[in-house]
């Protein structure tokens, strides 16, 4: 449930009211008219209604700037309310303005991600080196990767050019300087072929392509039914770190085969992630509210999957030239 607070006009109250009683509002309250003239109306919604409700109430309050709609998480209320079955069967979609708040703060490229990203390559170059699948799994999770990707899918299915541009930049960013940094380590770390850990991420099969496109299909699905925790096991599943660094690591210890292995692999987990997420945003109908925006984001929607089917369809052909190719 969302408790919803709505601060309009009063000559608003009664076409709020129609909206909290045609969305099924579970309560909805009228307050006081303030010294700016301003009233408060508040309605409690349960979590499958609340994008109807946020899209009414935008569409009916867009002419009054000084008006202002905020959401606020409910645990609970008492006494219990029972749902009707039809309300039961429909799917809870996280509200699109919470999925573009957190894949905004996502896209931000800034001092404290590229930290985070040099500690977790450290990190993930020692595990790899040493064969240490504690230390790898604990880079993979600490890696905020996964971030940008979803940005990025979730930023074409709102049309949204900003967010794509920051998201690109923002993964752009954080893989170069993964692939710097461990090129680096390598140079002056001991990189042993004899590290299995090492030599899994140098090569890419049709399990790769598998993993990535259900990591990435569950981790959008996580994001829009709004269990982030999911996330934490989607990003061991599907880390990106990992085949980066030993992109890097190969590259300087001076092995091209076996770099050019761990690049194909960063970019099937890459492409996938972001073609099954894709997919996911449109299966839970997550596009934009105006009509303008939903004709700019289908056309975007199109470009973007058959660019990313394209590019895996590449990356199959890669693979397969790999498994035929003579060493």
């Amino acid at each position: 449930m969302k408790y919803v607070e709505v601060v309009a006009k009063p000559t608003s109250s009664d076409t709020v009211a129609k909206i909290a009683e045609k969305e099924k509002a579970l309560d909805f309250r009228v307050g006081a008219v303030g010294e700016d003239g301003m009233q408060y109306m508040r309605l409690i919604i349960a979590d499958d209604h609340l994008q109807a409700v946020l899209d009414s109430l935008q569409n009916v309050l867009g002419a009054q700037p000084s008006a202002r709609i905020m959401v606020l998480p409910l645990e609970t209320a008492l006494p219990k309310v029972d749902d009707s079955e039809d309300d039961k069967k429909r799917a809870v979609t996280t509200a699109r303005e919470t999925l573009y708040d957190e894949a905004e703060k996502a896209s931000r490229l800034d001092r404290d991600y590229l930290v985070l990203v040099a500690l977790s390559t450290v990190v993930a170059a020692i595990g790899l080196v040493e064969n240490n699948i504690a230390v790898v799994i604990g880079a993979m999770v600490i890696a905020p990767l996964l971030g940008p990707n979803l940005a990025l899918s979730l930023g074409t299915s709102l049309g949204d050019v900003k967010l794509v541009r920051n998201s690109v930049q923002k993964l752009a960013a954080g893989l170069a300087l993964a692939i710097a940094l461990s090129a680096a380590l390598g140079a002056v770390l001991p990189v042993t072929l004899a590290s299995p850990e090492l030599m899994t991420r140098t090569d890419a099969g049709l399990d790769s392509v598998a993993l990535a496109l259900a990591s990435g299909a569950a981790a959008a699905l996580s994001m829009t039914t709004g269990l982030p925790a999911v996330l934490v096991g989607v990003m061991v599943a599907v880390a990106l770190l990992p085949p980066a660094t030993t992109m890097g690591l190969m590259l300087g210890s001076g092995d091209l085969m076996l770099a050019s292995g761990a690049g194909l692999l960063l970019a099937v987990n890459v492409v996938s992630v972001n073609l099954a997420s894709k997919l996911v945003f449109l299966m839970k109908g997550v596009r934009p509210r105006g009509w303008l925006e939903k004709k700019q984001a289908e056309r975007s929607t199109l470009v973007y999957i058959g660019a990313w089917v394209m590019a895996l369809v590449v990356l199959l052909g890669a693979i397969y030239w790999r498994a035929v190719l003579p060493m």
